[in-house]
């Protein structure tokens, strides 16, 4: 096969787009990326001025890559750091060449001389359980420019869809009748919106108003945090209207990734932290390792070790003071990737009241701002913002021509093979909608996966296998509000390079295997 000669489209230049298109350039091939933006770096590019990254430098980092001097002497590196970070590494790799900017992927058709009835009745993926089938598939991409009303039509032999999960639409509440936005007086926004105003845009938005944010996910906690400033006890001139948080409960979000100066990643994520995990596809072997020692757990070192943890965060965090003590373990969080890093001072502005925490099941809006239904009370506002989420799984469904393939993504998520294909959708591979607690060398690793796929590395097995075992990994991995792998990651990479014919046991001695986390380096030498 001449890579050279075979076309692939990657949609999206956020970090899983930067390194699926970093791969796939290592194997020959000359990808395509379309990116809707002017610049790279997805997500990161529009988000709040004081956002940091949530998971230590050393360990949110691509394997071939290491971080600059000056954001390696920070833990937890800011937005702009991450983003310089982001360009070098496409720079360094002639990413930047293949991407085009302004450019939105409006529609994705899968066409081949079967319909779309018999393609998804096929026995293999792609017909053989190769990347590019027999040849004769292709996806036609409706591409609209930025500055033009006007379509075109590319066409491409495999797809790559890297949007994430936090891409293009937005989660908003469903209400009542008369009782949802269209009654209140004021502004209301979605975080998402509420970021891509710019920060000059987004300080003008709320200076001087009432703001209420609406959540209790890391997107509200650092939306809260921004705007408190603004109008409470720092103020200045301006009035001191608290920023009000309206949540249903509270959420792990911890001053650091470190228990007394031990990072989480040498405490939990580690092969004897996921020894007695059940892991999907792991064997009957080990299957009934776990089921004989489950009744052990709570007399094992790695239980005492979650309840130390919990012990260290609730001795430095006032949460049960402010009544806003998860209601999941540390150890439920750690493995669903639903744990955060508090913004700087939170409590300090909940104490000194630019903060105010409301608890609520629900709300509905009023003309002058928030009803808590559980009491009736009523939180005046003039801005709302809401911080309720993202629906990346839409994004996708809408891109989809065939209503066949749509009806196949229509769950929240798709079960995926090996979290990067669906296994009735040909020649599409999806990077970096299921997260790790580092994600952006999981999105790596997914995307070397990808990468030996197109170069016919190894071939899929049947469709009937892949949905198999896509059932299991989506039965594990799907925790509450989204797909994450956190709880048992190095399994997830181990599975990887077996498919891509590497040695899943990366480190020298026994101990080290058994005790030091993975990370990215351990899969550097994976091209």
């Amino acid at each position: 096969m001449d890579a050279t000669k075979k076309r692939v489209a990657i949609v999206g230049a956020g970090a899983s787009g930067l390194t699926a298109c970093k791969h796939a350039l290592a194997k020959g091939f000359r990808p395509v990326v379309f990116e809707t933006s002017d610049s790279i770096g997805g997500v990161w590019r529009r988000t709040l001025a004081s956002t940091r990254l949530q998971s230590p430098a050393f360990s949110y980092m691509f394997s071939d890559f290491p971080w600059p001097p000056d954001a390696a002497a920070e833990v937890f590196p800011r937005h702009d750091q991450v983003v310089d970070y982001l360009a070098a590494y496409a720079c360094r790799h002639g990413v930047l060449d293949c991407v085009r900017f302004g450019c939105k992927v409006l529609a994705a058709d899968y066409a081949a001389g079967a319909p779309d009835e018999q393609v998804a009745a096929w026995e293999h993926w792609s017909g053989n359980g190769e990347a590019f089938g027999d040849g004769s598939g292709e996806w036609l991409l409706t591409v609209q420019h930025r500055r033009s009303e006007a379509t075109q039509i590319h066409r491409f032999d495999f797809l790559i869809i890297c949007t994430g999960r936090f891409a293009g639409v937005a989660h908003i509440p469903i209400f009542p009748p008369n009782r949802g936005p269209e009654v209140f007086h004021g502004k209301v926004v979605h975080s998402m919106d509420y970021t891509n105003m710019g920060h000059a845009a987004a300080a003008e938005l709320i200076r001087g108003k009432r703001v209420a944010v609406v959540g209790s996910g890391k997107s509200a906690f650092d939306t809260v945090a921004e705007c408190a400033p603004a109008n409470g006890k720092t103020a200045g001139r301006h009035a001191q209207y608290p920023c009000a948080m309206i949540c249903r409960s509270g959420r792990w979000m911890v001053n650091g990734g470190f228990v007394w100066g031990v990072s989480l990643g040498h405490l939990f994520c580690n092969r004897l932290a996921e020894l007695m995990v059940h892991k999907p596809g792991q064997g009957l072997a080990l299957t009934l390792l776990v089921i004989l020692l489950t009744p052990l757990v709570r007399a094992t070192p790695r239980w005492l070790l979650w309840k130390l943890a919990e012990t260290y965060y609730k001795m430095q965090i006032p949460m049960e003071k402010h009544g806003m003590m998860p209601e999941e373990s540390f150890a439920e969080s750690m493995s669903s990737c639903r744990i955060g890093v508090l913004p700087d001072k939170y409590y300090d502005m909940v104490n000194e009241g630019s903060i105010v925490i409301k608890k609520t099941k629900s709300f509905s809006f009023c003309t002058d701002g928030l009803v808590l239904d559980d009491t009736g009370e009523r939180v005046d506002a003039d801005v709302v913002v809401l911080a309720t989420g993202f629906r990346g799984d839409r994004s996708l469904n809408e891109m989809l021509v065939s209503p066949t393939f749509r009806s196949m993504v229509a769950d929240t998520p798709a079960p995926l093979y090996r979290q990067c294909v669906h296994p009735r959708i040909p020649q599409m591979a999806v990077i970096g909608y299921t997260e790790n607690l580092t994600s952006i060398y999981t999105f790596e690793m997914m995307a070397k996966w990808v990468a030996h796929l197109l170069a016919g590395a190894f071939r899929l097995p049947s469709v009937r296998a892949m949905e198999a075992s896509a059932a299991e990994w989506h039965e594990h991995v799907l925790k509450v509000d989204k797909p994450c792998v956190g709880g048992v990651s190095t399994w997830y990479n181990d599975e990887l390079c077996r498919d891509m014919g590497y040695d899943p046991r990366r480190k020298k001695g026994i101990l080290a295997e058994w005790l030091q986390p993975y990370g990215p380096a351990d899969y550097a030498d994976i091209l």
